[in-house]
């Protein structure tokens, strides 16, 4: 089963302007385990990152989809509330998730959010999007399921293999992490968060 991580890097990062700046960005991706998720973003960076890079941070992330869209490269994190009704007790619980998804503003990531959740069966509020620091996600692909016999990361599956779902007439594409899907009658922790650990350091 795999999860999502948000990994941080330090490294030293050449601005527009010629200089150089020690900076911490986040990085999201899908991974089985802590260990995992290091060794993963050491391959996805290690040809696009010039020099060393470290990883001083990773957590855990609660998101249930991510909305990914060619023409925005903000990610906005969004809070999705819902009454769930339980089968056994009859008694309803508000029930909250988070998504991530990709646009130019606050309005266009709202009116993607509902847009995307338009064939929920229940209805649904937004209480909160807000900017997310993520720098870049690198979502499920097949050589995951290899934690034991990890290729080299020259040989990483190219980003075409990177299983999507487009979303109908949007340009868009969803991302999970294979395995975290909830099912329908799956009830999810009542209000639960993302840890927001991503502050900047000095």
């Amino acid at each position: 089963m795999n999860n999502w991580f948000t990994v941080k890097v330090k490294y030293t990062k050449q601005l527009d302007n010629g200089a150089l700046k020690r900076v911490s960005e986040p990085y999201l991706l899908a991974a089985m385990t802590f260990t995992d998720a290091e060794a993963r973003i050491y391959e996805e960076l290690g040809a696009v990152i010039r020099g060393e890079f470290n990883v001083i941070g990773i957590a855990k992330t609660e998101i249930h989809d991510i909305f990914a869209y060619d023409d925005a490269d903000v990610w906005y994190k969004c809070k999705v509330r819902y009454d769930n009704i339980d089968a056994d007790t009859e008694k309803t619980k508000k029930v909250s998730q988070n998504f991530l998804v990709s646009a130019s503003s606050v309005k266009q990531a709202y009116e993607r959010i509902e847009e995307s959740l338009s064939t929920l069966m229940v209805d649904f509020e937004i209480p909160s999007i807000m900017v997310s620091p993520i720098v870049e996600i690198f979502p499920f692909t097949e050589e995951l399921d290899k934690e034991l016999s990890r290729r080299p990361a020259d040989e990483v599956a190219p980003k075409e293999d990177v299983i999507e779902e487009e979303v109908e007439d949007n340009g868009g594409a969803v991302f999970s992490a294979s395995g975290s899907d909830l099912d329908e009658d799956e009830v999810v922790e009542e209000e639960s968060e993302v840890a927001d650990e991503y502050e900047e350091e000095d």
